[in-house]
């Protein structure tokens, strides 16, 4: 496995004679109701690619753990940044991985909350227009993945700290998963954007992590590299330009 943190300058050099590719995965310090740890975004992402990089030549950057948390930015634990601040980060990543030889880029985020995804995905739209010769992937798996990952679930409209993020972490770490918070969905009166959102959602839960299982996650988390692979070889293959 090409991990970066792990490697030294000479591997580097040689690896880069084999694949152009980097991955660099985006999660977050959020809340994940009552019984998940802070870092579940993060740490399921990394686990996924982690898996993929058993099978797959390509470099695997280390997980950046701060993203832009809007709907939770009021709970207890959650540390968020600007939206702003992540695209400026991104656009520094890539562009010195770029002086450096790489060329195929994926922006892989375990949370998909929307002005953190825009971030991510503005500073590709910048960078794909001055940088020659670069393709870049910036996704979500769980907003490629919605409808097989939907089919998994027992739980209609199963979300945040809800019965999939649960079983995939009980898959993963079971020792992480401290019980079980009660089921519930936040009522946040749309379309307003409102101040203390933990008044319309007290538990940092959406869908019911009570319906959660080790065999869920499991499926889960395959789909999840199965798709991450997917991306990684459609970028390592012809051209995507029109």
């Amino acid at each position: 496995m090409y991990i970066l943190e792990t490697i030294t300058m000479r591997e580097f050099k040689k690896h880069l004679r084999e694949t152009k590719t980097i991955v660099f995965p985006f999660g977050t310090i959020e809340e994940h109701g009552s019984h998940l740890p802070l870092n579940t975004d993060s740490f399921i992402i990394q686990e996924a690619l982690k898996s993929a990089a058993q099978k797959k030549k390509f470099f695997l950057a280390p997980v950046l753990m701060y993203g832009v948390c809007t709907t939770t930015k009021d709970h207890p634990g959650t540390i968020s940044i600007k939206p702003e601040t992540l695209r400026r980060f991104a656009h520094d990543l890539i562009t010195d991985a770029y002086k450096k030889g790489l060329r195929n880029f994926l922006l892989v985020s375990g949370h998909g909350g929307s002005l953190h995804m825009s971030a991510l995905k503005e500073t590709a739209e910048v960078l794909i227009e001055v940088l020659n010769d670069v393709k870049i992937a910036v996704f979500s798996p769980y907003d490629l993945l919605w409808k097989e990952l939907s089919e998994i679930a027992d739980t209609p409209n199963d979300s945040h700290a809800g019965e999939l993020e649960t079983s995939m972490m009980l898959f993963l770490s079971r020792d992480l998963v401290k019980g079980r918070a009660p089921e519930e969905y936040p009522h946040i009166p749309k379309p307003f954007v409102v101040k203390n959102k933990t008044r319309y959602w007290k538990g940092g839960v959406w869908g019911n992590p009570g319906k959660a299982s080790v065999k869920k996650g499991e499926k889960a988390m395959r789909l999840i590299t199965g798709k991450i692979m997917e991306v990684i070889d459609m970028i390592e293959g012809k051209s995507l330009s029109a």
